[in-house]
């Protein structure tokens, strides 16, 4: 088993191996302008560490969200282009359940990360890290009553200090921890069907839009 892992809903741009016992080899930069640069590039880093092909890769695993649009649809596309090429199935996690993944609490905690517009993409978690409902987006002061007296991970907690008084790191997802992930529910019976479909998870319309009224230009 080789699993490549790759996310980019948040401002990390992230890759990394995962041989089915640890990970071997993790690429992870902060930078939300710059995905589309950034992600091939932490791709050839990660098999060059691990002294290996791309034609390895017996699995990809990438984050599905929630993250603004741009940025989210650089690692669902890439994700698809590699497991096209390569003809190996591509396994869709939510990004919050990677940084559920990569803490480390003995109780009930929250995931937050930034949506802007002054939201937050977030969910809750039990004690062993299992997600208790569906991801949502709000304005941290709605959801205050919901997350109070919970410690949170995520920069999304960290931008709102008043309702995510007790916030911890991880800061930002890591591919290392989405691929850990994948492989415990592997391992667990979980097949590709059990997973989310590689597609993404926007929660809201994107920033971009069409415009409305477009100037009528009539040939004279």
């Amino acid at each position: 088993m080789l699993l490549l892992a790759v996310d980019t809903a948040t401002p990390a741009v992230t890759a990394a191996l995962h041989d089915g016992s640890s990970v071997i080899a993790e690429s992870s930069r902060v930078d939300a302008r710059r995905h589309g640069e950034l992600l091939l590039p932490a791709i050839d880093r990660v098999l060059a560490e691990a002294g290996l092909k791309i034609d390895a890769v017996t699995a990809v695993v990438t984050g599905v969200g929630p993250g603004p649009y741009t940025g989210l649809r650089v690692g669902l596309v890439t994700a698809a282009t590699f497991g096209s090429a390569l003809d190996v199935p591509v396994y869709g996690l939510c990004t919050l359940d990677g940084l559920a993944h990569a803490s480390d609490f003995d109780g009930p905690f929250v995931v937050a990360t930034d949506a802007r517009r002054k939201e937050v993409y977030w969910a809750r978690y039990d004690a062993s890290g299992n997600r208790v409902g569906e991801p949502a987006v709000d304005r941290p002061a709605d959801i205050a009553e919901q997350v109070a007296g919970l410690p949170a991970v995520g920069a999304g907690a960290r931008l709102y200090p008043d309702v995510f008084p007790d916030a911890r790191d991880p800061e930002h997802v890591s591919a290392g921890a989405l691929a850990s992930l994948a492989v415990r529910k592997l391992a667990g019976g979980a097949e590709e069907m059990d997973f989310l479909p590689p597609q993404p998870l926007y929660l809201r319309r994107p920033d971009a839009q069409v415009p409305k009224n477009y100037k009528v230009v009539t040939p004279k």
